[in-house]
C-alpha cells in the first residue's frame, strides 16, 4: 500500500493528520501489510522571510490575526492532547519550512521520510526548535539515522520541482491523504477513515 500526505511543518492540522496516519500506517505494517508513507511539501507561508526565523510564533499569529490568532492556537493545542500530541506554542518558533522540506526529500531518498518528517513537526511545536535553521536541521537529521547533507543546495530543486507539483494540481490545504489506486482524502481525517481508504486500495 502506499500513501501520500501533503503537509506542512508548522501547520498543527499537518501534525495531528499525519500522526494518524501513521498510526494506521504503523498498526498496518503490525499485521503483516506494508505501507509505504510518502510526505510532500506545502509551504502556508512561502515568502515568510527567513531573516524572521527564530521570532515567537505566538507573536506572530498576534500580528497576523490578532488576539483571535492566539486563542486559536491554545484551543489547538487542547485539541492535539487528545492526540497525545504536545503543541507548545510559548516556546515554538516561527520558520520559513522549505529547507525543513528538504531535508524531508532528503531523508526519503534514505527511505526514512517519514522518520524525519515525525522529528521535525515535534522539533517545531514541542521543543522549540527553529526549522529554518541548517545546523538544527542535521542535528535532527542525524538523530533520525539520516545522513545530513554536505552540500546546501543539495535536494533544493528537487523540493521546489516537489512543491510546484503540489501547486499544480490546485492543493491549497493540508492535510490532504492521497492513497495510491484509491481515494484523496482531504482535510483532518480520522483513523477509521484513513484505515478504510487505505485496505480498500488493491
Amino acid at each position: 500500500m502506499r500513501v501520500e500526505i501533503v503537509v506542512d511543518l508548522v501547520c498543527s492540522w499537518s501534525y495531528m493528520g499525519f500522526t494518524r496516519l501513521t498510526r494506521v500506517a504503523e498498526g498496518l505494517r503490525a499485521e503483516g501489510k506494508p505501507v509505504e508513507v510518502t510526505v510532500l511539501p506545502y509551504q502556508l507561508a512561502p515568502d515568510a522571510p527567513v531573516e524572521a526565523d527564530g521570532m515567537p510564533l505566538l507573536e506572530v499569529l498576534e500580528m497576523l490575526f490578532g488576539a483571535q490568532g492566539v486563542k486559536d492556537a491554545r484551543r489547538m493545542a487542547e485539541m492535539a492532547r487528545g492526540e497525545g500530541l504536545t503543541l507548545d506554542y510559548d516556546s515554538a518558533l516561527s520558520a520559513n519550512t522549505f529547507q525543513a522540506h528538504r531535508f524531508i526529500h532528503l531523508a526519503d531518498v534514505q527511505g526514512r521520510g517519514e522518520q524525519m518528517a515525525e522529528r521535525l513537526f515535534r522539533a517545531h511545536f514541542t521543543d522549540g526548535l527553529n526549522l529554518g535553521d541548517l545546523a538544527t536541521l542535521a542535528d535532527l537529521a542525524a538523530e533520525t539515522g539520516v545522513t545530513p547533507p554536505a552540500d546546501p543546495e543539495e535536494g533544493a530543486a528537487e523540493t521546489r520541482a516537489l512543491l510546484a507539483k503540489v501547486r499544480s494540481h490546485g492543493i491549497r490545504s493540508v492535510p490532504l491523504t492521497m492513497v495510491k489506486d484509491g481515494p484523496t482524502l482531504p482535510g483532518f481525517q480520522s483513523e477509521a477513515a484513513l484505515h478504510a481508504a487505505l485496505t480498500a486500495s488493491p
